[in-house]
């Protein structure tokens, strides 16, 4: 008998090439000797399932790939970390998508990507709902990601969820053509659980304060924002309680790739663990703190005694 689906992750899966470190002088030399080119994988949605599965989440992925080397490599890296990959769709018209991040010697990095690649062409006839049936969280990797995916499609999706009684959670990236929050109005108001980074909830709300960003989700059906702060960790609001909570500084910030879809990861996993709202943002921070603590969204971490460690508490312990 099959284990029951903790947690469906719906969105990319691709291959990320991280240069490390460049400079913003780049294109000003002929030749631009760098320390590290590796190839990793990739994309919100595979970077989440990899770590929800690593922390012992049972996961399906629905996603799009190409018929392709990278294809086969992302969908042989999931067998191996025990990811569900069954519904996802294999295409041979289209290439898997291909990022190239250069990452800047402080972990900031900018990626340069193929907009004709399996990210920007998966569509909901893409995603089989019926994986829903007897999962407890949907975790729709970004919004916003994948341009074919508008408002109409992802309430179908969101609806579908909601009708088979999973709590909903979501994460967010920049408009790719010009969206805005009005244009996803109703897909919000499903939302359980919403993961902006400071600067996406900015740039989506035109506020600049936590509070009043906060507010403006909050008063668009969503129930609970949890806004990535960066270093300074997380700000978590919903309509009876608002916090700040810090992150671990002890980290070695080496790439910041993934960092966000880390701890929507580890944010879930203490979600299925039943923990309260402030210790499921203390375990998110812990997991993106190891995340960048080496080059790729998927590398550094690998079990829950890594997090424990960051957090500075034992696997025995109650996360205060």
């Amino acid at each position: 008998m099959s284990k029951q689906v903790d947690v469906v992750c719906v969105g990319a899966a691709i291959v990320d090439i991280p240069l490390q470190p460049v400079s913003k002088e780049i294109f000003d030399h002929v030749s631009y000797p760098i320390e590290k080119i590796a190839l990793t994988l990739g994309g919100d949605a595979l970077n989440e399932s990899i770590i929800l599965s690593r922390l012992g989440a049972n996961v399906t992925l629905l996603s799009r790939v190409g018929k392709d080397h990278m294809g086969s490599y992302i969908l042989e890296e999931c067998q191996k970390n025990n990811i569900n990959t069954s519904s996802v769709v294999v295409c041979e018209d289209v290439e898997t998508s291909i990022n190239i991040g250069l990452v800047t010697e402080d972990g900031e990095r900018t990626f340069v990507s193929n907009r004709n690649g399996s990210l920007w062409r998966l569509t909901i006839d893409d995603l089989d709902l019926d994986r829903l049936k007897g999962a407890k969280i949907l975790s729709l990797a970004s919004i916003f990601n994948h341009p074919l995916l508008d408002n109409s499609a992802l309430v179908q999706i969101f609806s579908k969820a909601k009708a088979e009684g999973l709590i909903i959670c979501a994460d967010i990236k920049n408009p790719k053509n010009g969206e805005c929050l009005e244009d996803i109005r109703e897909a919000l108001s499903y939302v359980d659980y919403f993961f902006p980074n400071l600067d996406e909830a900015r740039e989506l709300t035109g506020r600049k304060g936590l509070n009043e960003v906060a507010d403006i989700f909050l008063d668009y059906g969503v129930a609970n924002v949890v806004i990535k702060t960066g270093k300074d960790g997380c700000f978590i609001k919903n309509v009876r309680e608002t916090m700040q909570v810090p992150t671990y500084q002890k980290a070695k910030r080496v790439d910041t790739t993934g960092a966000g879809d880390n701890f929507a990861a580890g944010f879930i996993t203490a979600l299925l663990d039943g923990l309260s709202i402030h210790e499921c943002g203390q375990f998110a921070n812990g997991v993106a703190s190891v995340s960048v603590e080496e080059v790729g969204a998927t590398t550094a971490v690998q079990n829950r005694e890594q997090v424990y460690d960051m957090m500075g508490i034992s696997s025995t312990s109650t996360v205060e």
